[in-house]
Formats: structure tokens, C-alpha cells, sequence
């Protein structure tokens, strides 16, 4: 089977199902950009939200929230901040001992169209995708511009696709 009888049975899967999670210590829902993009493009796509929320840089926290949502009715994961170098961005170390499976072509492509806009301080991206007990987990930066490129060229173009291979 090759990738375009994949994408013929992964439109199959329908609307994919999706939590969106901000990681951050200082927004509010009101001034969460990059989180209300999120929902704008899925929701746009034709996806189908079923949590929301915004979370503080707490590792533990976090894992206790992803691992509750890996037993939910969600397919896919969000999560938008976090994944800086300072100190306290640890969405990165938080998610990654909970994933099954890591798609590393996922952050080298993010990675490689960053390049393309911002020069070499792509390499300080930490975009990372992954699978936990069949659902996708995505974390992507904090920044609206990194949502948007992350999601339009990346994500929603293969999401059932991921869905279903996920889930399979």
C-alpha cells in the first residue's frame, strides 16, 4: 500500500478528535494567541475539539494530564509552549519518557521550514511528535508564527493519516 492509498483510508477516520494544551506561566485564555490558533485551524480543517486548557510549566502536572487524556476519546494532542532552553520550558522532558513511538521527521521538517524564514535560530526549535497509547502527541514553541507553520504545512495535511496509523 502506498502513501496515497494510506491517505484514501485514513479519510475514513472522519473528523479527528483533539485536546489543545498551552503550557505556560504567564497566559491567560484571553491572551492564549498560539492556543486559540490551534483550535482555529483544526476546528477549520473539519476537527472536532474535545478539551481545552491551559496548563503551567509543571512536568508532573503535565504527564498526570497527558496520561489522563491517553485514556480519553481524543486522537491527537496539542500542546503549544514549553519547549524553549530556559529552565523552566520542560514540555519536551515531561512528554517525551510517556511516548510509545517519536517522529523525528516531524521536527526536522519544522525545523527545515523555520530555517527557511528565521536563518539558524531554527536549530534552538525542540518541535517535537510522537504516538502514546495510539493517540499522536505534538509539541510544538509558543509563538503564533511557529503554530501556524507547524499546523498548515505539517500537521493538518497528515493528521488522519497519523490517526490512523496510530491507531492501527
Amino acid at each position: 500500500m502506498g502513501v496515497h492509498d494510506h491517505h484514501l483510508e485514513a479519510k475514513k477516520v472522519g473528523p479527528v478528535r483533539y485536546a489543545r494544551l498551552s503550557i505556560t506561566d504567564s497566559r491567560k485564555s484571553e491572551d492564549d494567541h498560539s492556543g486559540r490558533l490551534i483550535e482555529s485551524l483544526l476546528n477549520e480543517a473539519g476537527h472536532c475539539q474535545q478539551a481545552s486548557m491551559i496548563l503551567k510549566n509543571d512536568p508532573k502536572g503535565l504527564r498526570e494530564v497527558i496520561k489522563k487524556l491517553c485514556e480519553e476519546e481524543v486522537d491527537l494532542i496539542v500542546m503549544t509552549g514549553g519547549t524553549g532552553l530556559s529552565k523552566k520550558d520542560q514540555t519536551i522532558e515531561a512528554i517525551s519518557p510517556l511516548l510509545d513511538k517519536i517522529l523525528p521527521g516531524f521536527g526536522e521538517l519544522f525545523r527545515s521550514l523555520t530555517f527557511q524564514e528565521v536563518g539558524s535560530a531554527a536549530l534552538m526549535s525542540r518541535a517535537l511528535c510522537g504516538t502514546a497509547k495510539g493517540k499522536v502527541v505534538v509539541c510544538l514553541p509558543g509563538s503564533e508564527h511557529a503554530v501556524r507553520l507547524a499546523l498548515t504545512k505539517l500537521l493538518i495535511p497528515e493528521v488522519q493519516h497519523l490517526v490512523w496509523q496510530a491507531a492501527r
